[in-house]
C-alpha cells in the first residue's frame, strides 16, 4: 500500500487532514498526551508525500511518519493543544483510483481530551454519537468560574496608535493585567490570560485558549482609533454575521486584519454544523453573551464615558467560540486626546476594572458571595 498525497487545511479551532492511498487502508488510531497526539497505524505502507504539505498548520504542530516494525506503519500528528477527533473515515475516490482518509480535528478542553483518551483505551469510539465532546456541563464541573482575558494585539501587531505615541497593544496588556489582579483578589475566579507579555497571537489561537480552559467567559480588550478624533467613549461588542452599523463593521474588519498585518495567510474555515445540538449550544452561548454585554454596560456606564449606542455587534473572528460567551470591549479611542489620556491613567483603569469585576460577579451569580 502507498500514500501518494497528504493535505491539511484549517486553523487553530478546526483542522482537516486528508491522506490519499492507492488501496483501501484499515487505520487503527489512538490518542496520547504530553504532548497531545493522534497516532494512526496502517498495514505496511510506503509514503510518497511532499515535505511542504507536512508543515505545521492549524491545530497540527508536527507530522511524523514511518515504519515501526515489519508490516506496520504509523503517522503521528502532534497538536498545539487538546483536540477532539470529530471524524475519521475512509472514502473511495470519486474521480480517480484509490481511497482517501479524512480526519477532522477540533480544539477542545483538557478534560474532554482526557475523556476521549480514556474511551479509546477502553475500546470505545469517541467519534461516535452526537454529543459535543467539547462541552462539559457547568453542573458537572467542580471549579471556579473561569474568565479568559484577551489583551488585543501584541508583538508585531501593535494595533492602533495615539497622537502621543500610545500603542494599543501596550494599553490592552496593562489593563488586562490589572483586571486579572482584581479578579484574583476576590478569590472567586480562575483567570487565564491569552497573553501576559508582548507577543503575537493569531485570532484563532486566542479562541482556542478559551476553549482549552473551558472558559465560562471570554473578554477581548481593545482601544481602537478612528478618523473622527472627536468621538470618544467605550463600546461593548458581541458577535453577529450582520453588523449593527457601518462603524461596527469597520471596527470588526480592522480587528480581523490582525493576522494579515503580521504576515500570516488567513484561511477561512467554513464551519458547517448540521448537528442540532451544536446549533442549540451556539444560540444559548449567544444569549449568554448578550446578557453579559448588557450587564457590563450597566456597570461601566456608572463609571466611564460610553459611546452613543454602546452595545454594538459585528463579525469579530475572536468572538466565534461556539461554546464560550464572549464580548469585545473597546475601552475608548486612542484617536481622541481625552480618551488616550484616560487610557494611560492607572486611576481610570482601576475604576473601569472594578466595574468589570462587578459585572462578571453579577453574570456569574457570585455577587455578594464570600471569597
Amino acid at each position: 500500500m502507498q500514500v501518494y498525497g497528504y493535505k491539511m487545511a484549517g486553523d487553530s479551532l478546526h483542522t482537516r487532514i486528508v491522506i490519499w492511498f492507492d488501496k483501501k487502508p484499515e487505520p487503527k488510531w489512538f490518542l496520547l498526551r504530553d504532548p497531545y497526539r493522534l497516532v494512526i497505524d496502517f498495514a505496511g505502507t510506503a509514503f510518497d508525500v511532499s515535505p511542504e504539505d507536512l508543515k505545521a498548520r492549524g491545530l497540527v504542530a508536527q507530522v511524523r511518519y514511518g515504519n515501526i516494525d515489519t508490516g506496520r506503519s504509523r503517522i503521528i500528528l502532534t497538536a498545539a493543544g487538546p483536540f477532539a477527533v470529530d471524524k475519521l473515515e475512509i472514502l473511495e475516490n470519486e474521480n480517480s483510483p484509490g481511497y482517501r482518509m479524512i480526519a477532522d480535528l477540533t480544539a477542545t478542553s483538557t478534560t474532554a481530551f482526557d475523556a476521549a483518551l480514556s474511551q479509546r483505551v477502553a475500546g470505545a469510539d469517541p467519534t461516535a454519537g452526537t454529543a459535543d465532546r467539547r462541552i462539559v456541563p457547568a453542573a458537572a464541573r467542580s471549579k471556579l468560574f473561569t474568565v479568559v482575558l484577551d489583551a488585543g494585539h501584541g508583538g508585531i501587531d501593535v494595533g492602533a496608535e495615539g497622537s502621543t505615541g500610545t500603542l494599543e497593544k501596550t494599553i490592552t496588556l496593562a489593563f488586562a493585567l490589572e483586571l486579572r489582579q482584581k479578579l484574583e483578589q476576590t478569590g472567586k475566579f480562575n483567570v487565564v490570560m491569552t497573553r501576559d507579555t508582548d507577543k503575537f497571537l493569531r485570532l484563532d489561537e486566542r479562541v482556542r485558549i478559551a476553549r482549552e480552559h473551558e472558559a465560562d467567559l471570554f473578554i477581548s480588550i481593545h482601544a481602537d482609533a478612528i478618523r473622527y478624533r472627536s468621538v470618544r467613549g467605550a463600546t461593548v461588542y458581541t458577535v453577529s454575521d450582520k453588523a449593527s452599523d457601518a462603524e461596527a463593521a469597520m471596527t470588526a474588519a480592522r480587528e480581523n486584519l490582525s493576522d494579515k498585518l503580521a504576515g500570516i495567510e488567513v484561511e477561512e474555515q467554513k464551519d458547517d454544523v448540521a448537528d442540532i445540538l451544536i446549533d442549540l449550544i451556539r444560540r444559548e452561548t449567544h444569549s449568554f453573551s448578550m446578557r453579559f454585554a448588557d450587564t457590563l454596560l450597566g456597570e461601566l456606564s456608572d463609571t466611564i464615558k460610553m459611546i452613543n449606542n454602546p452595545h454594538r455587534y459585528a463579525g469579530f473572528r475572536v468572538l466565534r467560540a461556539p461554546d464560550v460567551p464572549s464580548v469585545l470591549l473597546e475601552m475608548g479611542y486612542l484617536s481622541n486626546a481625552e480618551d488616550e489620556k484616560l487610557l494611560r491613567s492607572a486611576e481610570w483603569r482601576g475604576k473601569a476594572a472594578d466595574s468589570i469585576v462587578a459585572a462578571i460577579e453579577s453574570f456569574a451569580g457570585l455577587k455578594g458571595a464570600g471569597g
